[in-house]
């Protein structure tokens, strides 16, 4: 349910476990870009005091074609940043180091993700290589390959301005293509490799894009994943509703089609008008001069869409200059991202997101190059291969980590729990001591996988002080980080997300905009514009409006603030809690409950992976709490338990007895697995249409990873 009045949320966590920054020297870095909460208190203050002045600064650390006349123009809800300047973003990722000597350092690593199970005797038999494929492009490869798409797609009739959708794998080519589109001014539009041919056809339509780049096929869990086939129903679909792709360009990557069955370059594919053009006929031929298109601050630089529960997707508008700034700047703070020299610091990235995600765009891509370090991409699933003893069950990022000398690793709470639930023995069977900085992203931790992913990853058993754990909270309409700890500075509580970001007014308040006091949760707002924030959604200025800045005003002066859609808190310390959407808050006897800290009670039972709280009607309470619980396989195995009616009860009991009896669950519900989007997210709306029967599911699906887990939760129906 959505609160609608001025009650706050109840706050039944209380998290007292403080960790303190580690000295710079003791991780290997040289220094801290912020050595304090003091500086950090200072500088932040000035960035809301005077944002001009202070992003202004940040800008002068990059490449601009012609400077600004104002920084920022504010006519809420509307934004422009860097009013008159001329830049690329392109450029400042790639051409800029090669112009500044550094063409020869690695841009990109990328690995596949077929390898050969590691077992005790050689894998002869596998169909796969014993060690995986493994790339590196410089940055003068990244100039010439993104120069060479770039005229390619001129070739095609691709202008600046227009849109091009890319439907690619985790590949190097992915990458290539939307740095590509930037070089020529044309925004880029990605789309996640596991979406149907139908959000295909819907985001190609709304975005009226007429080129399409992907791939014959991509990896995921060993199975080739049909991306062409997909495309071409796609085109078909699109056909059907008066819509024409005209080009698609298709990378070789599984090659799996028989050659006699492969069109070739030329062919009409879908039925119609559109032409297939395989990437090496078109592109490898194609010239590497290709000038950076000089594109205002305020030219669109991508289209990124999200799902909503029901409606269609929203395309989110993100400019060139603002978010440029913003992901340069927040990347650099939140991961203390230092350029090599010219010798090299070693310094690799790994954001472990699919680029098809908002944190993908910004953490994998634009934010890590433009500081000029290194980033890695992989292709595959965590789990790939699977351990032969272990099924369903792998280590290949730990060992990627490895063998890599991964310094930063970034990735999901949900990824976290699922390595919880495999088991602690997995990363202890690798070297992970080149890590210097962990990350979380997507969704708010629950405080045990913190400690997990600390202990186990981090380095801090046995006595050990860990890495810093940088727990990161945005969206994809804010462009990057809103609020995050900065590793030098900031003392950190496992579960928090702790402070606003540079340049970020945030508040916890009510329906009124009134600021609720410690501990009492509402409301999640930022009152000021920041570079990075979105521009609108795509065609459709009155959803953009009513969407963000319709909820909550200033009750002084009526400016519409931006409204995240999330529940939160702050803490004596002025730390700021997410306690999940709105929409999932639960009202159970005259209470409003968040979600998310009856799921971090569950989870900090030894026996539990993963929880999930939905609320269902109650002829008493209003509400009655759900749970929805994964269990860990090797604690069951270990203890001799059986998920019965009495693990049932001692878990509602655990519940009572850390967060309160008010959040006592009245249900609980166990799962092999809990419906999820493609980037990881839990789908409560669904299990709250399995929690209260509902026969037919006629929500969005779109985004949902994998449709048999909705049939098995049928299956253990109460």
């Amino acid at each position: 349910m959505t609160t609608s009045n001025s009650e706050p949320i109840s706050a039944l966590l209380h998290e007292r476990r403080v960790f303190p920054p580690r000295q710079a020297v003791e991780l290997g870095f040289s220094r801290w870009h912020v050595g304090s909460m003091d500086e950090y208190r200072e500088r932040h203050a000035r960035s809301i005091r005077e944002p001009e002045a202070f992003w202004g600064e940040v800008a002068r650390d990059l490449k601009w074609f012609q400077p600004w006349s104002r920084v920022l123009e504010w006519n809420a809800p509307d934004a422009r940043w860097f009013v008159g300047a001329r830049t690329n973003m392109c450029y400042n990722c790639v051409d800029a180091h090669v112009q500044a000597g550094f063409g020869e350092e690695t841009a990109i690593v990328w690995e596949g993700e077929p390898v050969a199970p590691r077992t005790s005797h050689a894998a002869a038999d596998s169909k796969y290589a014993a060690e995986p494929e493994v790339r590196r492009l410089t940055y003068r490869e990244l100039q010439a390959a993104t120069s060479r798409l770039g005229n390619a797609l001129r070739s095609l009739g691709v202008k600046k301005g227009d849109v091009v959708t890319i439907y690619m794998p985790m590949v190097p080519e992915l990458a290539i293509a939307m740095l590509a589109c930037a070089r020529i001014g044309a925004a880029h539009s990605v789309i996640f490799g596991g979406f149907a041919p139908h959000a295909i056809m819907e985001r190609a339509i709304d975005a009226r894009s007429r080129v399409v780049i992907t791939a014959d096929g991509g990896y995921r869990r060993g199975e080739v994943v049909p991306l062409l086939k997909n495309v071409e129903e796609a085109v078909q679909l699109c056909a059907n509703h008066g819509h024409i792709l005209n080009h698609v360009v298709a990378l070789k990557r599984t090659g799996h089609e028989q050659p006699s069955r492969r069109p070739a370059t030329g062919s009409h594919i879908g039925g119609g008008a559109t032409v297939l053009h395989w990437w090496h006929d078109l592109v490898e031929p194609a010239s590497d001069a290709c000038p950076c298109e000089s594109m205002e601050s305020e030219d669109m630089l991508f289209l990124l869409y999200t799902s909503g529960s029901t409606g269609k997707p929203k395309g989110i508008v993100h400019t060139t200059g603002g978010y440029m700034v913003y992901v340069y700047y927040t990347a650099k703070m939140a991961f203390n991202l230092t350029p090599s020299d010219r010798g090299g610091n070693g310094d690799l990235f790994w954001c472990s997101a699919d680029i098809g995600w908002v944190t993908g765009h910004s953490y994998v891509l634009y934010g890590i190059l433009l500081n000029r370090v290194p980033t890695l991409m992989y292709e595959g699933a965590p789990n790939f291969p699977a351990l032969p003893d272990r099924p369903g069950q792998g280590d290949r990022f730990w060992d990627i980590i490895e063998r890599h000398r991964v310094t930063h690793f970034y990735t999901a709470p949900t990824a976290i729990r699922a390595f919880m639930k495999w088991g602690d023995d997995l990363p202890a069977r690798h070297d992970l001591s080149s890590l210097r900085l962990l990350g979380s992203v997507g969704e708010p931790i629950n405080p045990e996988a913190w400690m997990w992913y600390h202990e186990h990853i981090g380095g801090a058993r046995n006595g050990g002080k860990g890495r810093p754990i940088v727990d990161t909270y945005w969206q994809t309409e804010t462009g990057g980080h809103v609020c995050t700890p900065l590793p030098g500075a900031t003392p950190t509580k496992p579960g928090s997300c702790t402070m606003p970001m540079f340049g970020i007014d945030a508040e916890v308040v009510n329906e009124q905009g009134q600021e609720l006091g410690p501990n009492q949760g509402g409301l999640f707002i930022i009152r000021r514009p920041w570079p990075g924030m979105l521009r609108g959604i795509y065609g459709n200025r009155e959803r953009f409006v009513s969407n963000y800045f319709g909820r909550v005003k200033d009750p002084k002066t009526g400016e519409p603030w931006y409204f995240s859609a999330d529940g939160a808190r702050r803490d004596e310390d002025g730390y700021f809690w997410i306690q999940g959407r709105i929409d999932d808050v639960i009202k159970v006897s005259g209470h409003l409950l968040g979600t998310m800290e009856v799921e971090s009670a569950l989870v900090s039972h030894p026996g539990v992976a993963e929880a999930a709280v939905v609320g269902v009607p109650h002829d008493i309470k209003g509400n009655a709490i759900c749970a929805f619980v994964t269990l860990k396989t090797h604690w069951l195995a270990q203890h001799k338990r059986s998920p019965d009616d009495a693990l049932k009860k001692e878990l509602a009991a655990h519940v009572a007895k850390e967060v309160g009896a008010l959040a006592r669950p009245d249900q609980i519900r166990f799962a092999d697995g809990l419906p999820k989007t493609r980037s990881g997210k839990i789908m409560r709306r669904l299990l709250r249409d399995v929690a209260s029967g509902v026969e037919k599911i006629t929500q969005d699906t779109t985004t949902l990873e994998d449709f048999s887990v909705i049939a098995k939760l049928r299956e253990n129906e109460e």
